[in-house]
């Protein structure tokens, strides 16, 4: 018997005769079913070529198993980073007032004459003073909606307040504001340009796709209009400067490839092939809109097996994938929300609506609008930083651990994955859940199957790809052929 010591993973039996093992550093190999018996009864020897493997991916240990657990430790903090920038995204409703309604609104927008919804500058300011009482030095501030195009005055008193707090405090804010597009003026989209916010806009798809969800308020659809604006978006802030996300529906569900031909033709930089949340006017219009989660992962695959393909011509990531990639690559946090563990509610961001309530996701602003304020924080004009961020964010904290819910603390992907406790409370009327059977967790375990499967099948086209879409760098796949 070997003399090495097992140190923590977890694994999945696939239908290939191998064994998916990941450990706490989110390290992962296959290894025949044999080798993984094998290895179990520490009857593997130790100048097998599985055992170097195993060994230097932190999955056992000889006599140096104090240098093991602190490497273990090392990228254990690594990949738990985004806790020392808490919080870094703040997003700010300025209003709830639209000049659209499209059928899968999850936050159920108002009409754009309806000014009681709309927030004021002192609300505001009071929402970027605690902003800026976060510890990260990167701030993000994201005006969201409604259209908060509808309310300018309150974007521009905010970005000129907090450009000011920045320089006082030596921190470096960004900003990003999130709009339809359709009643942007040149002016607005000077001033962003002036002020470096980058612009986030939504397309689903092309003509018919996107005009079947996405119509003004007297029902035509805008998808005519939004051409124009992104035009004009474009010439003055740069293509790099505006993005676009589109919301998967019944609608698109079958033509994800057409959706993608329909980015790649207006030159967008990629594609993040999003589904449907249950919130809002979403949830009113399911048995239209809605699919089932398994649907979305059979359509979301084939969607990105399609993107691979046409990587091998032309750089095109799509993003939702790459995040996964890089998280299961990589040691380093991606940052993004949704996946991680403590839940990147209120930790990685947070939402102040028009009332000056805040809220630890979008998502819980969106219940909130559904008549249930079972997340509200507090209100900047009324609560301090340490009671909204420390006293009440702690015990949404306590229940978003991946560790604490079952059957999440024996997943082979619990590495990768994180928790939503508002979509929980949504769904059980608990923050914490049994996710057997929770579209969250039959969403990101089927995508994570299917992405796992292709690295282990991966040519080194496919391998180059992966990593450009992971590094940003265009150059590392040769597209000539």
């Amino acid at each position: 018997m070997s003399g090495y010591t097992l140190l923590p993973f977890r694994f999945r039996r696939t239908d290939q005769h191998d064994v998916l093992m990941v450990n706490e550093c989110g390290d992962f190999l296959f290894l025949p079913e044999q080798v993984f018996e094998r290895f179990l009864r520490h009857e593997l020897p130790e100048d097998d070529g599985h055992f170097f493997r195993l060994k230097s991916h932190l999955f056992c240990a000889g006599e140096d198993i104090e240098v093991a657990l602190h490497k273990t430790a090392a990228r254990y903090r690594t990949r738990k980073s985004f806790l020392r920038e808490f919080t870094s995204l703040h997003m700010l409703v300025v209003t709830l007032r639209c000049n659209q309604r499209c059928s899968y609104c999850q936050v159920s927008c108002a009409g754009k004459d309806a000014s009681l919804y709309d927030m004021d500058v002192e609300t505001a300011l009071k929402a970027v003073d605690m902003i800026f009482q976060s510890p990260t030095k990167h701030p993000k501030l994201e005006f969201q909606g409604g259209e908060p195009l509808l309310h300018w005055e309150v974007v521009t008193a905010t970005v000129a307040y907090a450009e000011k707090l920045a320089r006082r405090l030596e921190k470096k804010v960004s900003f990003v504001l999130c709009t339809n597009l359709t009643a942007a003026t040149r002016e607005q989209l000077e001033f962003c340009r002036e002020h470096n916010v980058a612009v986030s806009t939504s397309l689903d798809g092309d003509a018919a796709v996107h005009d079947a969800c996405r119509k003004d308020r007297l029902g035509r659809g805008t998808y005519r209009v939004f051409l124009e604006k992104l035009a004009l978006a474009r010439d003055i802030l740069g293509r790099d400067r505006v993005g676009a996300l589109m919301t998967t529906t019944a609608f698109s569900l079958d033509h994800l490839r057409d959706v993608t031909d329909e980015y790649l033709r207006l030159g967008m930089d990629g594609i993040f092939l999003r589904s449907l949340n249950p919130y809002g006017f979403a949830a009113e219009e399911a048995a239209t809109l809605g699919y089932s989660m398994e649907r979305f992962v059979e359509k979301y695959l084939e969607a990105l097996r399609y993107i691979m393909e046409l990587n091998r011509k032309v750089f095109f990531p799509e993003y939702f994938a790459t995040l996964l990639f890089s998280r299961i690559l990589s040691p380093f946090a991606t940052g993004f929300v949704d996946l991680q563990s403590p839940a990147g509610a209120g930790i990685s961001g947070a939402i102040y609506d028009f009332d000056g309530s805040v809220f630890p996701s979008d998502e819980a602003r969106m219940l909130a609008r559904m008549g249930d304020r079972h997340f509200c924080l507090g209100n900047v004009k009324t609560d301090d930083y340490r009671e909204i961020f420390v006293t009440r964010l702690k015990k949404l904290t306590f229940v978003s651990c991946l560790e604490t819910t079952f059957p999440c603390a024996y997943c082979v992907y619990q590495a990768y994955c994180g928790t939503d406790p508002v979509r929980n409370y949504l769904e059980t009327g608990n923050e914490q859940r049994n996710m057997t059977h929770a579209p969250f967790c039959i969403k990101h375990k089927g995508i994570l199957t299917g992405l796992f499967d292709m690295l282990r099948h991966a040519d080194d086209t496919t391998r180059d790809i992966i990593w450009s879409w992971i590094t940003g760098n265009a150059e590392l796949v040769n597209r000539s052929c």
